[in-house]
């Protein structure tokens, strides 16, 4: 899985800082984004492997990044992790409805990414690996 593009899209520095460190070691390649305008130009431009998604961002949420990408025939594909502090039933339940394949709660263990990541990229996605 060495080289796979991650695309991160969350808007804060420092979450997505330390993430893409550990990223970056796993050999992944890493794209960022700080809100979900970009974050969708993001995934059209890169076509990553998997997008690792914030919920709550200003402007546009995790869930409706999530909808537009799943409505797009060029992006649909692509999984999304949700990584979000909400760990209520209801949050989990919208980002399954949104087209979400993972839901982690933050803070979370970077081996849950990691292993949520080969998950999906191996095509065994689990909404709720934890």
């Amino acid at each position: 899985m060495p080289d796979e593009k991650i695309l991160q899209i969350d808007d804060e520095p420092g979450i997505s800082a330390a993430l893409n460190v550990r990223l970056k070691a796993a050999g992944f390649e890493v794209v960022t984004a700080s809100d979900g305008p970009a974050g969708l130009e993001a995934a059209r431009t890169h076509l990553p492997a998997a997008i690792l998604l914030d919920i709550r961002m200003p402007g546009m949420d995790g869930f409706e990044v999530c909808r537009r990408l799943k409505s797009d025939p060029a992006l649909e594909d692509i999984p999304v992790i949700f990584l979000s502090a909400d760990m209520s039933d209801t949050a989990r339940a919208a980002a399954e409805e949104a087209g979400g394949s993972v839901y982690l709660s933050k803070p979370y263990e970077a081996r849950d990414v990691m292993n949520a990541l080969r998950g999906v990229i191996n095509d065994q996605p689990s909404l709720n690996p934890e």
